[in-house]
């Protein structure tokens, strides 16, 4: 081919790109701004309202530990520092003999939403609640703590004692609690109730927070993805003594191990629902190796347990059950979702709470993570829709349907928490 030709030829098909790209620079730097400012207005949005108080949000009397663990490192750049220990030391009051720990605890005049309560010398003007479907109490705190001794530098608090125990022993006596009465030897994973990704309610009862005869004890990605995150924690800011810190180390070796040998479906290239111990709570024809958990996968990043590789392939299927199912962001639950009645609780019916609800306060740890890992564009694509329902809406909303419409609590600090935290960690790595 003649030179000439051919240069031409190349020219003309670089031209429109190179004008197209011209025509698309101001746009670009406008859509740029643009998010600027919309980080920027949610960021001081979520430090005012973190500003106001540690409970979960308007409709919540109570402090929850894995609530609290989500705002706490916004807390400690707005709150007083004291406070915040104080309040992060009230869990360890309401610490059992064997270790384990509340969900949440209220003023005792208040303590009337049907729980069965839980009591302490150590604070009489508090009930404490636990939701035992859940085994995710413990890690929370462990991580709560952790976060806070990071953002204050406050390791004095880990020889606080509390009814004669120091915290970093009953931050010991937490995770040998999960050990001890969570762990499943055949698999070396802990376990709980059967619920939906990281959610607290069980499929066989009306309200469903409570193990009971008919809880169905199943092993999921999220429970274990939060206990290997606690075991980094308290490896990473306590000094056990004699050989704790080998069994300890030997501890969250073969957590991840297990983790990836028997949750981590590798055909499908995804984290397997429930590894079910006495039997499924669902019919024999229903396939929920097919759902896929965004929640739990993003904890699982969070905790190490997937390649940069595999990050990506996640975050791409994420994508995908958010185009295929309607929803508005990677905050989507789960997909596909629950049938109808597959839950007794009402409030668990397809798209509606915890079974396939667009939750922020999840989406956002896996726009972290994508920052994280250094997939920047696809974290400010998947945080944008989050800031814009926040605007939109004037508040932190708790959940939102699959129509974006916005749910529960408006003002959810757990949400402001994680946004706040992704929005840092798109800053920082810009500068």
């Amino acid at each position: 081919m003649n030179v000439c030709i051919k240069s031409f030829l190349v020219l003309s098909l670089l031209l429109p790109a190179a004008e197209l790209s011209a025509q698309n620079a101001p746009e670009s730097a406008g859509s740029e701004k643009d998010m600027n400012r919309l980080m920027d207005e949610v960021k001081n949005k979520a430090e005012d309202l973190v500003k106001s108080g540690f409970t979960a949000g308007d409709g919540y009397g109570e402090v929850w530990i894995r609530d609290f663990n989500t705002f706490i490192e916004v807390a400690c750049q707005v709150n007083d520092r004291e406070l915040i220990r104080r309040h992060l030391l009230t869990f360890f009051r309401f610490q059992q003999e064997d270790g384990q720990i509340v969900d949440g605890y209220i003023p005792a005049g208040k303590a009337s939403a049907g729980y069965e309560y839980i009591y302490s010398r150590l604070a009489p003007e508090y009930a404490g609640h636990k939701n035992t479907v859940e085994t995710d109490q413990e890690s929370s705190l462990v991580q709560a703590l952790a976060r806070y001794v990071r953002a204050t530098g406050d390791e004095e608090i880990l020889e606080e004692e509390i009814g004669g125990i120091n915290v970093e022993t009953r931050l010991e006596m937490a995770l040998d609690f999960l050990f001890s009465e969570r762990f499943n030897q055949e698999y070396g994973l802990i376990w709980g109730a059967t619920t939906a990704d990281w959610g607290d309610v069980q499929p066989e009862h009306p309200w469903g927070v409570e193990l009971d005869s008919n809880s169905h004890l199943a092993i999921d990605i999220y429970d274990n993805a939060m206990l290997l995150i606690a075991l980094q924690d308290f490896l990473e800011i306590a000094l056990p003594e004699g050989n704790a810190d080998a069994k300890w180390l030997n501890r969250k070796k073969a957590l991840e191990k297990n983790i990836r040998k028997h949750l981590w479906d590798r055909s499908r290239g995804q984290f397997r629902p429930h590894i079910y111990l006495d039997g499924s709570p669902f019919p024999a024809t229903f396939d929920e190796e097919a759902i896929y958990y965004h929640g739990g996968t993003a904890v699982a990043i969070e905790a190490g347990l997937l390649s940069r590789k595999e990050v990506k392939e996640a975050y791409a299927r994420m994508q995908q059950n958010v185009r295929e199912s309607g929803a508005a962001s990677i905050g989507l639950t789960l997909y596909p979702v629950y049938p109808e009645g597959f839950f007794l609780n009402k409030s668990m019916g397809p798209y509606s709470y915890q079974n396939g609800g667009d939750w922020t306060w999840f989406g956002a740890r896996m726009v972290t993570q994508l920052a994280r890992y250094g997939f920047l564009s696809e974290a400010k694509a998947a945080l944008r829709p989050m800031l814009e329902r926040v605007v939109d809406n004037d508040g932190f909303y708790e959940w939102y349907s699959r129509e974006n419409q916005p749910r529960g609590s408006g003002s959810f600090r757990g949400s402001a928490g994680v946004l706040w935290t992704a929005i840092k960690a798109l800053e920082s790595k810009a500068e």
